[in-house]
């Protein structure tokens, strides 16, 4: 499954939203924090879009656990 840019993006936030950013360090879920990696990197190398299978198993997770409210089941 090849995820776009803007996918990975809108995860990040979504977790953001659902899980806000913690103590005056402002720390990341962990799902926001997996995400966060191949985002930036997508980013520097200038890529529009990865293969799930890329991504290490936490952003993975998080990933598919965001698609998966879009979904009937």
């Amino acid at each position: 499954m090849v995820i776009p840019l803007h996918e990975l993006e809108a995860a990040i936030n979504y977790w953001r939203t659902r899980s806000p950013a913690q103590g005056e360090a402002h720390v990341l879920s962990a799902e926001a924090a997996a995400l966060s990696k191949p985002y930036a990197l997508m980013i520097f190398q200038h890529q529009s879009s990865i293969e799930l299978q890329q991504l290490e198993p936490a952003a993975q997770e998080a990933l598919v656990a965001y698609l998966k409210r879009f979904s009937n089941g």
